[in-house]
């Protein structure tokens, strides 16, 4: 189990952690970080400082998350990919849906 969340600023900000390996074998325990969110988040950060591995799989898995998350207003970003993740990220225009730090 790698994936941790975590709220900064009184709740308006959920902080999904996906660990070293963000693959298909993660779908479940990512839904699960995000399923029940606070009423007062506003803003949802996907932590990929310590991601070492990306498939295409978890590229869906951003999407089904903004897919599922639709009816509330919520903003998103990807904070801190190391190079190698954050040039799938760049190569597959992620930078249009997420605000990328």
């Amino acid at each position: 189990m790698d994936i941790t969340s975590s709220y900064r600023s009184q709740g308006e900000i959920l902080v999904i952690d996906v660990g070293n390996k963000f693959d298909f074998s993660k779908v479940e325990e990512f839904r699960n970080a995000y399923a029940e969110l606070k009423e007062e988040t506003t803003h949802i950060t996907v932590e990929l400082s310590r991601t070492e591995y990306m498939d295409s799989s978890a590229l869906g898995m951003l999407l089904n998350m903004q897919k599922a998350l639709n009816e509330r207003k919520l903003s998103y970003s990807i904070e801190n990919a190391r190079p190698q993740v954050a040039k799938i990220l760049k190569i597959s225009r992620f930078d249009k849906k997420f605000e990328i730090k």
